[in-house]
């Protein structure tokens, strides 16, 4: 009796707190309130990969907030980036019984082992917007749709040269071309990278292979582009090193720059700004794409600086993971949205995928602002 009324409580806030928000769930549940208090003695171990990243502390925010609204107790860690840190994390979050696991992996294939503990012990992992990869063990999979983050970075960039519009029709006055642009991709061990980088190469390709769009330093394959651990520092250094090697340590001719991260974007920018490339430069500086929408980028946008960033709305994925969560606690299979498309080397995981909305400067108020993601004092300090 006691293990339904759990269920009946937690189902019920978790009702309330999703129509609030006004979306459909992965698996919500029904009943009353009264006895919310008894998932007290439930934790739930939440692992995110960095405190680096404002992204990821709002994830972990907002997960751990959402748990808690149900009476869950939540055991919320980060790692730091560092792979070691993260496995001794959920192996003592398995060691003290927590009964699920939420992993934002930091490498995801490097927790095999702590996969098959969590399974022995009952647990049940949901892999949170970055797959867990190589393990049978990874129950439900909550992410954005990543291939069309991709198709959405490469989108803004041809409408940012004046190819397309913003939807990505073709401009009826269209540069020519040639244009010469540079690729950047996330971490070669984050498996959305190779989605978001097989996304945008695809919207890219017919540009590219007509001879409209050309990267002049040649260096298009995910390998000679990705940027490990997606570092701000790495970035600049690889965009400075191309500015020498193929714009003539002046950034001439450069009209715009792929890339996957807010962070990456800001390295980018501070190679460009370096050689003097700026607002006020004749050329102007080069359209720069990114995602997350980080407030030092989304201040980047508003001073005409960095051209766009992809909004992904972590209140709504921490959402769908607590439904998720939830679902698994009452002995319900969270619905998913997507069974064939994230396949982890193992199995085909069940996954349940948003959307997400592209932001340039005159869509900053009306997404970040008027949502309540962010505030105006925030945009205008970036802070």
């Amino acid at each position: 009796m006691q293990k339904k009324l759990l269920a009946v409580a937690a189902s019920a806030a978790l009702a309330f707190s999703l129509a609030a928000c006004g979306g459909e769930g992965a698996g919500p549940a029904a009943g009353s309130s009264d006895d919310s208090q008894a998932a007290g003695d439930v934790t739930i171990g939440v692992a995110m990969p960095t405190q680096t990243s404002e992204r990821w502390i709002a994830d972990g925010n907002a997960v751990k907030e959402g748990l808690e609204k149900l009476g869950y107790k939540v055991d919320l860690q980060y790692a730091n980036d560092d792979i070691p840190t993260q496995t001794q994390q959920i192996d003592q979050m398995i060691t003290q019984g927590e009964k699920l696991l939420v992993i934002a992996a930091i490498d995801g294939t490097a927790l095999t082992s702590q996969l098959e503990a969590a399974a022995a012990a009952g647990i049940k992992v949901v892999s949170y917007d970055r797959l867990i990869r190589d393990s049978p063990n990874v129950d439900f999979y909550v992410t954005f749709d990543n291939y069309k983050v991709g198709v959405a970075q490469a989108t803004s960039l041809l409408y940012g040269l004046g190819l397309t519009d913003k939807a990505g029709q073709p401009a009826a006055d269209a540069p020519a071309g040639p244009l010469n642009i540079e690729l950047f991709a996330g971490s070669a061990d984050d498996n959305n990278a190779t989605f978001f980088f097989n996304g945008a190469m695809d919207t890219l390709k017919p540009y590219i292979e007509s001879g409209v769009l050309v990267v002049k330093s040649g260096q298009t394959d995910f390998a000679q582009v990705a940027i490990m651990r997606w570092s701000q520092e790495v970035a600049q250094q690889r965009m400075e090193n191309l500015l020498t090697s193929t714009y003539g340590g002046n950034g001439d001719g450069l009209a715009g720059v792929l890339s996957p991260f807010d962070g990456i974007s800001r390295g980018i920018i501070t190679a460009l700004q370096g050689v003097g490339l700026g607002p006020s430069w004749p050329q102007g500086l080069p359209i720069v794409t990114g995602q997350d929408a980080e407030l030092a980028s989304v201040k980047l946008i508003n001073e005409d600086i960095q051209w766009s960033t992809i909004f992904k709305d972590t209140r709504k994925l921490a959402d769908q993971a607590v439904v998720a969560a939830t679902s698994y606690l009452e002995d319900k299979q969270p619905t998913a949205n997507d069974t064939t498309t994230y396949d982890n080397g193992i199995k085909v995981v069940p996954s349940y995928l948003l959307e997400v909305d592209t932001v340039n400067k005159d869509d900053i108020k009306p997404l970040l602002i008027d949502s309540g993601y962010y505030t105006s004092a925030q945009v205008e300090s970036g802070s």
